[in-house]
């Protein structure tokens, strides 16, 4: 299934019960900005969930000062994956979606707001928040070349054709999201998550989205480029011959002399 421009295919209403939404942020030893971000996500009224992955800095202390902020912790460093997993076992229990944005101050949480009702629209799709600006002198040449080449290979490996499949800013379906056996628990689970939901038929819309980039020096990233660059090619490589190989058994006459 091609994923959905947001702004021009409608789905028939859902039904009459509004889609509940929760947050959640997955945080490591981002004590510099995680605090105005989670002030900043109270403003749109709903349950927000802090998985703090293990952090080594004051980040635990700063989630704390919010007595309406449900905290989980990893008590060693697991990844970006886990701690978006662990966010959506919770998550799942109140609500039917999960909205997840960055500890790092990049996204704008007022943007959730388009982003939800893209959602009301899809019944039970993954949105994904396309950021714009991304020409931006402050964002590192890598990014750019990254979510170029992220994008080439999700659709190699038979997921979606998509403009961001490096987001993090997403709106999940649940339990839907949390069900579909995805391997990677660090950064390259965000790309190996939209492979697996387009082959499961789980509609994938974009919704534009900003983006704000700190000066070098002045943004907390865990992203290495070479390091991560490589966990995301295995896994690239492991979607595309599960495809394959699910293809061969798919066609068995194939085998025939």
């Amino acid at each position: 299934m091609r994923p959905v421009d947001a702004n021009k295919r409608q789905q028939p209403e859902l039904t009459a019960q509004k889609p509940r939404f929760a947050v959640v942020i997955p945080a490591y030893n981002h004590a510099r900005t995680v605090e105005d971000v989670i002030a900043e996500v109270l403003k749109l009224g709903l349950p927000v969930f802090v998985v703090d992955d293990g952090s080594t800095d004051d980040t635990a202390g700063r989630i704390s000062r919010f007595s309406d902020v449900r905290t989980l912790r990893h008590e060693k460093n697991q990844g970006k994956g886990a701690a978006l997993l662990t966010g959506f076992l919770e998550a799942m229990q109140i609500a039917d979606w999960a909205i997840t944005l960055d500890a790092d101050g990049q996204h704008n949480p007022a943007d959730a707001a388009a982003m939800m009702q893209a959602a009301r629209k899809y019944e039970k799709a993954l949105i994904v928040g396309h950021r714009t600006g991304m020409d931006h002198g402050h964002v590192h040449w890598t990014s750019r070349f990254g979510r170029k080449f992220s994008n080439f290979w999700v659709r190699a490996s038979g997921g979606p054709k998509i403009s961001d499949s490096q987001s993090g800013y997403r709106i999940y379906p649940l339990p839907e999201a949390a069900r579909l056996d995805v391997k990677s628990r660090r950064f390259e689970f965000e790309v190996e998550i939209l492979v697996r939901a387009h082959w499961k038929g789980i509609p994938i819309a974009e919704v534009p989205v900003g983006v704000s980039y700190l000066p070098p020096g002045q943004r907390i990233s865990h992203f290495r480029p070479w390091r991560d660059f490589l966990r995301n090619a295995a896994t690239f490589a492991g979607l595309m011959m599960r495809r394959f190989l699910y293809r061969r058994q798919k066609n068995p006459s194939e085998n025939k002399v």
